[in-house]
């Protein structure tokens, strides 16, 4: 089984991508691994789809977490569950400022071997906020979903959207059953 978990910044798709990988015994690939080096830099997008195409094609099933829109011919091509974490724009908010300021707090490496950490600066301080980038694509990512719930070119997709954190239970027994 290939399941793609989207949602805006801060909405929880990291925590579900890796609960439906542990529950499923499938690898958890996470985009953002793939596309940050160090000193929060960016991979070039060319380099980013083929690393990308590589990890997908290491393992016959996976749960890739992330959006990264522009990847949707990569990551979209052999998907069969697309798992939009749609919760209301004051949870994903609330989601997004706690989780900056843990991660602010501790000082944790992001991505291994990139050294990147989050600051209480560029949390909330600085235009590479993902408190800004939160606020910005919340309503944008919404409707952009919600159009990919009714294109024909995605109609080989199973689109799951889950509203409420009650749902999660539900999602994870009916991936066992399907897979």
């Amino acid at each position: 089984m290939k399941i793609n978990v989207i949602g805006t910044s801060g909405s929880g798709k990291s925590t579900l991508a890796k609960q439906i990988a542990t529950a499923l015994s499938i690898p958890c690939i996470e985009m953002d691994r793939l596309y940050w080096r160090s000193d929060w830099q960016g991979t070039p997008d060319d380099e980013f789809q083929a690393k990308l195409a590589q990890a997908l094609q290491a393992s016959p099933d996976w749960v890739l977490d992330g959006n990264y829109n522009r990847t949707r011919p990569v990551k979209w091509r052999d998907v069969d569950v697309v798992v939009w974490v749609d919760y209301g724009f004051t949870r994903t908010l609330w989601q997004a400022v706690t989780r900056a300021i843990k991660r602010a707090w501790h000082k944790h490496e992001l991505w291994p071997g990139t050294g990147n950490k989050e600051s209480f600066r560029r949390a909330f301080f600085s235009r590479e906020s993902i408190i800004i980038w939160t606020i910005k694509t919340w309503r944008n990512n919404r409707t952009r979903y919600e159009a990919d719930l009714q294109n024909p070119q995605y109609s080989h997709i199973r689109f799951v959207r889950i509203t409420r954190r009650e749902q999660v239970e539900t999602l994870i027994a009916s991936l066992k059953s399907y897979s």
